[in-house]
């Protein structure tokens, strides 16, 4: 029989598909046609059964889905460092607030959103959640770096530089996903900022719009324990409640943070098959407190893993987060056992894909699927000897060692760089608005 023609062949050491769960496959080699993966063979039977076009040779690599980042703020990639060591009540409205008054614009959030998305492929993510202002502007990087994402456009009660009212945000919004309805690469997502900037009025709108369209909600939520407790002054009932009692928990809504969580808030997420993004180091940063995930997960929720932005983290490696998550969880449980390895790789994959509708196409190595894939190089004496592959990607130093990433099937990062973006420029441009935002 003739060789069945394709696109790329990727010869690796060893793959990690993360389905099936646990699994791990040595000398194997993934084949990917028409952006999408063939399936996985031994090497041998693959060199038989495919004339690749192109062919990758991985000696000394881990070849894995693509890391999904489920929550950040890209454009404030260019606020890293800028406010550290506050709470997040001090934090936002002394520091981050009143700069954002001063600084942010168009040209702010591009070149702010390409610093962040230069980062997250040189770490291993292909997919990012993003809620910040001038939602097209990120869109539009999006697009033109061949990245994936779920863009969500931000919406408050109050004026900002994106936008005069929630009239103002909501059309907007409405207007980009009109835009890019279709495309396969990029969704739009109503994103209230969170329960204590946003009405009820409004909150009403955005479950509205979000049940008729079917559009994902993307909500900071129990991120602080003041944030519990003005609720119950103010509202009567814990922000959760009040956003079951509007409408807004959806079998499509994301849940950011949840640091402060009760029984009843469990069940809530539960009976609404709600999805909860975990941002542990960004949480520890501003001491906003502890995401129980075992006992989420024990109670059949799904939990994805977000870096929030580089402002309060301060990067986006998300194989750091992928650490801070797993040894945290074993920490809040008091139990060594939880979120092993694995189920720790599976929150940064097909968790955060499931968190964003998008676990049909991506979260797993399987046929069929879109070919968004990562490499990562097992070859450092840190990483020697390899008894367990996946234990090295979650607790060793795995962001610095990719060297490859594709997002269906096309080149993002090559041998350590960067395909469709140009690093001394987006140097350049970051230093700039150091000196802008903070002359010397």
């Amino acid at each position: 029989m003739q060789p069945t023609k394709i696109d790329l062949l990727i010869n690796s050491r060893w793959i990690i598909p993360v389905v099936p769960e646990g699994a791990v496959f040595e000398n194997c080699a993934v084949a990917i046609d028409r952006q999408r993966i063939v399936g996985i063979y031994p090497q041998a039977e693959a060199r038989n059964k495919f004339a690749a076009d192109s062919v990758v040779d991985l000696a000394d690599h881990i070849l894995m889905p693509g890391l999904v980042n489920a929550h950040g703020h890209a454009a404030m990639s260019l606020l890293r460092g800028y406010a550290d060591d506050l709470p997040l009540k001090p934090w936002l409205e002394e520091h981050i607030w009143p700069v954002e008054s001063r600084v942010l614009s168009e040209q702010f959030v591009a070149d702010g959103t390409d610093l962040a998305i230069a980062e997250m492929i040189a770490t291993g993510t292909t997919c990012f959640a993003d809620m910040y202002f001038f939602a097209d502007r990120i869109a539009e990087r999006v697009h033109r770096s061949g990245m994936r994402s779920q863009v969500g456009f931000t919406v408050f009660d109050f004026p900002t530089a994106g936008g005069k009212d929630p009239d103002d945000y909501i059309h907007k919004g409405l207007q980009l996903r009109d835009s890019y309805k279709g495309n396969d690469l990029i969704k739009i997502a109503c994103a209230p900022h969170a329960p204590y900037t946003v009405g009820d009025e409004t909150m009403r709108r955005i479950a509205t719009y979000a049940n008729e369209l079917d559009m994902a909600v993307h909500i900071h939520c129990h991120e602080t324990a003041q944030e519990v407790s003005d609720s119950l002054k103010i509202y009567s009932c814990r922000p959760l409640q009040r956003l079951d009692d509007l409408g807004v928990l959806l079998p499509q809504t994301q849940l950011v943070h949840m640091t402060q969580i009760v029984e009843d808030d469990i069940r809530l997420i539960q009976d609404h098959n709600c999805h909860v993004v975990h941002c542990p180091e960004s949480n520890l940063k501003l001491a906003s407190g502890f995401c129980p995930v075992g006992q989420l997960m024990d109670a059949g929720i799904n939990v994805a893993l977000g870096t929030d932005g580089a402002a309060s983290n301060n990067d986006l490696d998300l194989f750091g987060e992928l650490k801070t998550a797993a040894l945290l969880a074993k920490a809040v449980a008091n139990n060594a056992a939880t979120l092993d390895a694995h189920a720790a790789l599976r929150m940064a994959t097909i968790n955060g894909a499931r968190a964003l509708g998008w676990q049909d196409e991506i979260g797993s190595l399987e046929a069929g699927k879109s070919a968004d894939m990562i490499a990562v190089e097992i070859s450092s004496p840190s990483q020697k000897p390899l008894y367990n592959p996946a234990s090295q990607l979650v607790y060793g130093n795995a962001g610095s060692q990719v060297t490859h990433s594709w997002v269906a099937g096309k080149a993002l990062l090559k041998e350590r760089a960067l395909v469709t973006l140009n690093e001394q420029n987006l140097i350049r441009r970051a230093d700039q608005w150091r000196n802008q935002i903070s002359p010397e």
